[in-house]
């Protein structure tokens, strides 16, 4: 489960991806206009700076705006930047510190496997969808930009 504020990460990110290329929004236009508190709008808006997907411009024609294309910011990109690295159970990640303390092996463990496999999916799917896929239309998820199944649990979330 993804957390509030990567909500509302993604509905400030694609307000700014409607916008016209260079026009800059400001907080209060963008927090009324997706139903985001204001000053958590503005923490989140800063980490997305620092990040490297939104700019952001002073004085009275000021605001954020995207400083990327749409097309070139996937929703795993974004839910990585807010989240973390995400992984169903700690020991799923290839370079865990967390190991299970309840599996005497992991290597054959059946829940460990599915979950990896769910979250590599999970992954795959985001990673291939763009603000501007969403955009187009929301309903619709790539297809052809994904591999098929994925087997690895590399770069989640």
């Amino acid at each position: 489960m993804i957390s509030q504020k990567s909500k509302y990460a993604l509905r400030a990110l694609l307000a700014l991806a409607r916008a016209q290329p260079g026009e800059t929004l400001q907080i209060a236009a963008i927090a009324g206009r997706e139903a985001v508190p204001k000053k958590f709008l503005e923490q989140i808006l800063l980490d997305l700076k620092r990040a490297g997907l939104v700019d952001s411009r002073r004085g009275q024609k000021g605001g954020y705006l995207l400083a990327r294309p749409p097309q070139s910011v996937s929703l795993g990109e974004v839910l990585r930047i807010i989240e973390g690295p995400f992984m169903p159970l700690a020991c799923v990640a290839s370079d865990s510190d967390f190991p299970c303390a309840d599996c005497s092996d992991e290597r054959l463990c059946a829940v460990r496997h599915v979950l990896a496999r769910v979250a590599a999916v999970s992954a795959e799917i985001l990673n291939a969808t763009t603000l501007a896929d969403v955009l187009a239309d929301p309903s619709v998820i790539p297809a052809e930009r994904l591999n098929g199944a994925a087997t690895g649990a590399r770069q989640l979330f």
